[in-house]
């Protein structure tokens, strides 16, 4: 820190509680009041210093031995006031990057200038600014803090101008150099905790010198036009500002979920939180929009609690769709916790925000959407177009097939996320139907390699909602392909009483098929049968694909196979299904004849149901026999 004394007078202020004098032989002849206090002075050395108390005093009638002289308005109060007093007495004054501020404006105000005497107070506070404030790295940082207490004096002076551009010139002169800190060692880094959860204090020791947890001791509003300078200059990587704003988010955002039931609270502190809500809710719009544009500057972890911590503070629609979209970018670096954003919408009652996860989603889908590989050329770029040679088609194609694997990779990473969301959202029973649909068929049908985790999340579903009629029952279930199920989720699915009877008889079909085809025979199966499950192929009922997401399951949510029954009791189960379903009016799914459309299939064997059974199974009890 850097110090500064002016002056060599012992001559001192005596103080006698409200009424303040200097030492002196001379009788006083002036009073300043200054914000409650009053100093008894000499004209002679204030006013051949200070321009305004020449003019204040000339202005000012003399009815008594002193005159009195009122500064209600004075920057700097007490101390600056006599800071100045003192210089015009010639007693030492000391100076630093905590005073320095408060100095200034009020050498200003009192008009401290050249034009009232050589080497005035404002010319010397002007050199040491300039000199030794501006090249330190700390003292140019809580030089910049202090201004925020005279933010129009210090605006006029340039004064938080040049500290801003002092400070940035360092970054940018050693972006990557960590001699610039000189408080990130004192202590650990806290994480983020923008969700509501309390910070976990890491316990790998924090890396030294980083000149980012320097700046986060400025508030937002200094902090953001000293970051948009270091980010104009163009040479800090995009890493190191997402960090510095990871930092300062971990440093002013804190466990932000007390804010949720804000609307709760008594009157008498309601006030004071919404406040405090709207204080948050500006710095974290304001570091949205410092977030680099790059893709991966920022941890998708880090994303969400923002926009986990946008909900909560009830931020603009803007920030929380950028947020969206940026998420939606790199969602394949996700996890399911990082999708399950609360919401606070008193019309749905959902848990979470699932309108935001599908805005993620259609994000993540249009990133696949290559554009064409080359713009409309000219008929003058006809020739030129020729010319090129095979070594640069060789390195587009295979330039694309890269771009295209990567996009294949993450919609397989997309679709394992989606399905653990699914099964974490399936349990909320104000989930409607339309919605979790359309989540689970957001993505095109290879992301997903099998249909298990759906399949979960289906069953998780129809237990959470019982009330589900047996058309929105078809229309959930339409999502699931069976072929794409392991043989356990078979065995489950075929005894489950809450799917739909055409579900367990196309589970039954290809478990049977699989289980010739293992067995090195096929059976061929009745037309009927084979008419019932070339409708599955149908797509066109299929909800359109735009979304992904995943999620872990506890333990106790996971459907078990153990202790099933055999495969007689599962035939017994189908039986007792297509009885019970003979008789049922599907009056939601009729066709032109008047029969509910899944009938239709067995119409040509209406009373027979058991011997339609007895050719779907005959096949696997052969085939065992012969081995």
């Amino acid at each position: 820190m850097k110090f500064m004394k002016l002056g060599s007078r012992p001559d001192t202020f005596y103080t006698t509680e409200a009424v303040r004098s200097v030492s002196t032989e001379v009788s006083s002849d002036l009073i300043v009041q200054v914000k409650g206090s009053r100093y008894l002075l000499h004209k002679f050395p204030l006013l051949s210093k200070c321009l305004r108390l020449q003019r204040l005093c000339a202005e000012t009638h003399e009815s008594s031995q002193h005159q009195i002289v009122q500064l209600p308005d004075f920057p700097g109060g007490v101390e600056a006031f006599e800071l100045c007093a003192k210089f015009c007495y010639g007693i030492t004054i000391t100076l630093s990057a905590y005073n320095i501020v408060s100095a200034r404006c009020a050498a200003e105000y009192l008009q401290m200038t050249e034009d009232v005497e050589k080497g005035n107070l404002i010319y010397k506070l002007e050199v040491f600014f300039n000199s030794c404030i501006l090249q330190g790295w700390k003292d140019s940082i809580v030089t910049l803090q202090s201004t925020k207490a005279f933010p129009l004096w210090s605006e006029d002076l340039g004064m938080t101008s040049r500290c801003i551009e002092a400070i940035a010139s360092k970054v940018l002169a050693n972006p990557t150099k960590v001699c610039l800190s000189h408080s990130y060692s004192r202590r650990g880094r806290d994480d983020i905790s923008c969700n509501g959860s309390e910070s976990q204090r890491h316990s790998k020791p924090a890396t030294k010198g980083w000149w980012a947890e320097d700046i986060a001791e400025l508030g937002i509003d200094l902090y953001w036009r000293t970051m948009i300078a270091i980010k104009s200059g163009g040479k800090v990587p995009s890493n190191l500002i997402g960090d510095a704003l990871r930092i300062y988010a971990a440093r002013w955002l804190p466990n932000i979920s007390k804010y949720i039931n804000v609307d709760n609270q008594l009157e008498s502190d309601m006030d004071s939180t919404k406040e405090v809500t709207s204080k948050h809710r500006i710095l974290l719009e304001s570091i949205v929009s410092l977030l680099p544009a790059e893709k991966g500057a920022v941890s998708c972890g880090f994303l969400s609690k923002l926009l986990k911590a946008a909900n909560i503070l009830k931020a603009s629609a803007a920030s929380k769709n950028e947020l969206a979209r940026r998420i939606g970018i790199q969602l394949d670096e996700a996890s399911v916790s990082d999708l399950l954003i609360p919401s606070l919408s008193y019309t749905s009652n959902m848990l979470y925000d699932v309108d935001v996860v599908m805005t993620i989603l259609e994000q993540f889908m249009l990133q696949g959407q290559s554009p064409p590989t080359s713009p409309p050329r000219a008929k003058g770029d006809f020739e030129r177009r020729r010319s090129r040679s095979a070594e640069n088609i060789d390195f587009e194609f295979q330039e694309s097939r890269r771009s295209s694997s990567a996009s294949h990779s993450s919609k397989l990473k997309v679709a394992k996320l989606v399905d653990g969301y699914l099964q974490e959202i399936a349990r909320d029973v104000n989930v409607p139907l339309s919605k979790f649909t359309a989540i689970a068929s957001s993505l095109p049908e290879f992301a997903r390699t099998d249909h298990d985790d759906l399949y979960k999340a289906i069953d998780i579903y129809l237990k959470g909602h019982p009330e589900l009629n047996k058309s929105e029952r078809k229309r959930l279930c339409r999502i699931l392909d069976c072929r794409k199920l392991s043989m356990e989720a078979c065995m489950h699915a075929a005894q489950n009483e809450l799917l739909p009877l055409r579900v367990v008889v196309q589970v039954l079909f290809f478990e049977q098929a699989r289980a010739a085809m293992s067995g090195g025979q096929v059976t061929d199966l009745p037309s009927n049968i084979k008419a019932l499950l070339a409708t599955q192929d149908d797509h066109s009922s299929r909800p359109t694909a735009s979304f992904s997401n995943n999620a872990m399951t506890p333990a106790d949510d996971q459907w078990s196979v153990s202790g099933l029954k055999s495969p007689k009791s599962n035939l017994s189960t189908l039986k007792m299904k297509l009885a019970e379903d003979e008789y049922l009016d599907d009056t939601n799914y009729q066709d032109g004849t008047g029969k509910p459309s899944r009938v239709k299939a067995f119409s040509m064997i209406p009373n027979r149901p058991k011997r339609m059974l007895s050719k779907l199974w005959p096949s696997n009890k052969s085939t065992s026999e012969k081995n």
